[in-house]
């Protein structure tokens, strides 16, 4: 059940059949990684694609160690002209690879069932949420004046808001007449945000706030 369809030489059906699961499952990952998260329509279309590109290259390899070699060579210098993606992304390329791989010498019952598997798992994590940081975490930015000393000014709204905040970082801002002072901060509810705005706008002269999710690579 598990045996390779390609025997000695590579037939027209064979082929065919090769291709057709390469780009159902090319299909099936690139509705996988839409799903639930971010993503480019040229990335897409390309998980698409990428099984049934290195089935081909496989198949055309097949066996040729000089051709192989050469091959290897020429996917090395796809990354110098690639953009670095997200985890999420790099892991997608290699399933897509890896189903292209086993497309490629003709497992196609075995690179099903792993697309399967594979597929199955990522779902179950991402319903799960598996490892999602905290939703409440903000990245907080206030201007105050040059003139207003910024320790602890806002520690009574921050407690009556936040479960923790933390000052991280303090920087000068418009020609050294303005601070910038960045905080992270843990709101007790996603409700109250514009309250804690409306009251820190108040204490820095309604100058210019910035509140957003934490960055990814945090």
């Amino acid at each position: 059940m598990l045996e390779s369809i390609i025997g000695t030489e590579i037939t027209l059906i064979a082929f065919a059949a090769c291709m057709a699961v390469s780009l159902a499952l090319g299909l099936g990952i690139a509705f996988l990684c839409m799903y639930k998260t971010r993503y480019t329509q040229s990335f897409v279309v390309t998980l698409a694609i990428i099984p049934a590109v290195v089935q081909m290259v496989i198949m055309l390899v097949n066996g040729n160690i000089g051709a192989g070699v050469a091959v290897a060579g020429a996917f090395s210098l796809v990354r110098f002209r690639s953009a670095p993606g997200s985890a999420r992304e790099i892991g997608m390329i290699f399933l897509a690879m890896a189903i292209g791989l086993a497309t490629g010498m003709g497992y196609v019952v075995l690179a099903v069932l792993f697309f399967v598997v594979m597929a199955a798992f990522v779902l179950a994590l991402s319903t799960l949420r598996f490892g999602a940081g905290n939703e409440q975490a903000r990245e907080l930015k206030i201007t105050i004046p040059e003139n207003l000393d910024y320790s602890g000014i806002f520690d009574d709204i921050f407690a009556k808001y936040t479960k923790k905040s933390e000052l991280v970082r303090v920087r000068t801002v418009n020609m050294g007449s303005l601070y910038e002072l960045c905080y992270q901060v843990d709101l007790k509810s996603e409700f109250i945000e514009k309250n804690m705005l409306d009251e820190i706008r108040c204490r820095n002269g309604n100058l210019t706030i910035v509140c957003g999710r934490l960055p990814d690579g945090r």
